[in-house]
């Protein structure tokens, strides 16, 4: 049974659950070119896969309908949203997750984020490398209001960062948050409303879905303090962009770090990118060592374990 692996990062930090996956009897392709796969080699090295490790790559309904073979899709991270969940539950091909492999270096992201923007560092270094010494004045973070939207494992580990940071934490899930968690992680129970309304930082970690797609616009960014800063480490697609640049222009609110964006790379000339209270990583959240790692090793087992039976 042949195992297709599109992560870029399977070659470097993998070498040891692709060896683990022959030895038990599978023949692995995995990507070892250093670019993403075009739609068309995707396609070629797809045919004939029982299993495909997926990165961001597309995989729609027509793609998996020409790999006839398909019985296991694993996602390289957590978000499904370019999967086609639907054709997939139709035709019996199980689709895995990744659960925990990347979440604490998600939580560290968002924390850099919001240090880099409370203390001007972009700015700051970018000035001194043009010989400049402005020395800016930036904020501290202790004592400031941590509002989570999405308390899975990102926001649990967001969570208790912030309060060895000495940060007020907020949280809000779809699904009920037990006391016991909420004082294990030192957090209180919000609405979203109060979210938008008493928190300094809002820290987004909610899936894309139809019932989350623009789930931040015009109407949430008027509800913001001024003073406000968004955190997006989930999917562009859960803040409107067109709304989000209102609000930053008109000083709705202060400013907002992204690490994900509707389309990637951004288009050249988008406006947002202009913008000084505007921060963009591009999608680095989840791209450390350690998560690299663990992430291989889930999703190797995951294959195995639907294949193989171990």
């Amino acid at each position: 049974m042949k195992v297709l692996i599109t992560p870029r990062g399977f070659a470097k930090y993998g070498q040891k659950e692709i060896e683990r996956m022959r030895n038990a009897g599978l023949e692995v392709h995995y990507n070892d070119t250093g670019l993403a796969y075009t739609h068309e080699e995707f396609k070629k090295l797809g045919k004939d896969a029982d299993a495909i490790i997926v990165g961001v790559d597309c995989l729609d309904a027509k793609m998996m309908s020409d790999c006839p073979n398909l019985k296991v899709v694993c996602k390289f991270g957590v978000g499904t949203d370019n999967i086609n969940l639907d054709y997939a539950k139709a035709h019996n091909i199980y689709i895995g997750r990744c659960v925990g492999g990347n979440s604490r270096s998600v939580a560290e992201h968002v924390v850099a984020l919001m240090f880099a923007e409370a203390k001007n560092l972009y700015y700051a270094i970018n000035e001194v490398k043009d010989h400049k010494w402005t020395k800016p004045t930036g904020l501290e973070i202790y004592g400031k209001r941590l509002g989570i939207i999405g308390f899975g494992m990102i926001g649990k580990y967001l969570a208790d960062y912030a309060n060895g940071m000495g940060m007020d934490i907020y949280a809000y899930d779809a699904f009920p948050i037990s006391k016991e968690e909420a004082q294990k992680h030192h957090v209180k129970v919000a609405s979203l409303d109060e979210i938008y309304a008493e928190c300094d930082y809002i820290s987004l970690h909610v899936p894309l879905l139809d019932s989350t797609k623009n789930m931040i616009s015009t109407k949430e960014f008027k509800s913001m303090k001024n003073s406000a800063c968004i955190i997006n480490a989930a999917r562009g697609g859960v803040v409107d962009e067109e709304a989000l640049y209102e609000a930053l222009t008109t000083g709705e609110i202060r400013s907002a770090c992204f690490d994900v964006y509707s389309s990637e790379p951004p288009k050249e000339n988008d406006k947002l990118l202009a913008l000084e209270n505007f921060y963009l990583t591009p999608h680095t959240a989840a791209r450390t060592q350690e998560a690299e790692t663990r992430t291989c090793e889930i999703s190797a087992n995951i294959v195995m374990e639907q294949l193989l039976g171990k």
